[in-house]
């Protein structure tokens, strides 16, 4: 019988161009929940907002975590995870007229033991699978610049050069309620999944991300090396990157039920600035 494991690794950087990094990140001590926010909103409000946000959902894990296996569980528990959020946001927006129009993008994943990553997100921080070198955007962009492709108005090309693609329809902590997209995906051993906020998109492209992860052996190393490209490609933004990497644990003789999965410690690492 086959178990899945997965080990974890992620990344921060500020960038070339900015001297303040406005991302935030949760990983569960076993790896389990993954969490990437990116602020807006100023030198103090992005920080501020996105640090507000990992904080909300990391107080709901520290006082109940769902149920391993039933996902509808699972999906309640994001949805009003990222809810905590945006409301928490929300009233420290309004609290504090120096930060009043201060949000972030938010992207949440847990893996579940039958093999599936249940994800939720608001804004344009993504999660992407790849799966024998090829990439597939799990997640859809909640901007302007977005909607306007998914119309056929904008082609993908236009949609990275445009001025106006850091333009979000929605976000966490700029209304009292926001819509939040739910996202379970099938993972299978060899597969990869990637957090990662916008600071990564706008940089390399989608097949490019695929290319270097299969040279990988592991999510450190993916890490390392699609922070390089980013760096290389000029980094505008912060980037931030929580990277899975899925492996199967052949295992006879034990009781455990198929698509058992186990965490391996996650290799955490931050960058100084460039």
């Amino acid at each position: 019988m086959t178990r899945v494991s997965w080990q974890v690794a992620s990344v921060t950087d500020p960038g070339i161009k900015r001297t303040e990094n406005q991302d935030n990140m949760f990983v569960s001590s076993d790896n389990r929940l993954l969490v990437v926010a990116d602020g807006m909103g100023g030198m103090k409000g992005g920080s501020k907002a996105s640090r507000i946000a990992i904080a909300a959902v990391e107080k709901l894990w520290s006082e109940r975590q769902p149920d391993e296996v039933d996902e509808s569980v699972i999906q309640t528990w994001l949805l009003e995870a990222v809810g905590n959020a945006n409301q928490d946001v929300f009233d420290a927006a309004a609290a504090d007229p120096a930060v009043k129009d201060m949000g972030t993008t938010i992207v949440a994943a847990i893996h579940c033991p039958d093999g599936k990553v249940q994800i939720a997100h608001v804004g344009d921080s993504r999660a992407y699978m790849v799966r024998d070198g090829k990439t597939v955007v799990l997640t859809q962009d909640h901007s302007v610049v977005m909607e306007m492709v998914l119309q056929g108005r904008m082609s993908e090309e236009q949609l990275r050069n445009s001025p106006f693609r850091h333009y979000l329809t929605r976000c966490v902590g700029h209304k009292s309620k926001v819509e939040i997209d739910k996202t379970p995906s099938e993972i299978k051993p060899g597969d990869w999944l990637i957090l990662a906020s916008d600071g990564l998109s706008t940089v390399v492209l989608d097949d490019i991300i695929g290319e270097i992860v299969a040279t990988c052996e592991t999510p450190n190393d993916a890490c390392e090396k699609l922070l390089k490209a980013t760096l290389d490609g000029g980094a505008p933004d912060n980037v931030t990157m929580i990277i899975v990497r899925y492996a199967a644990i052949e295992e006879a003789g034990n009781n455990n039920s198929d698509g058992e999965m186990s965490a391996e410690k996650s290799e955490l690492k931050e960058k100084s600035a460039k």
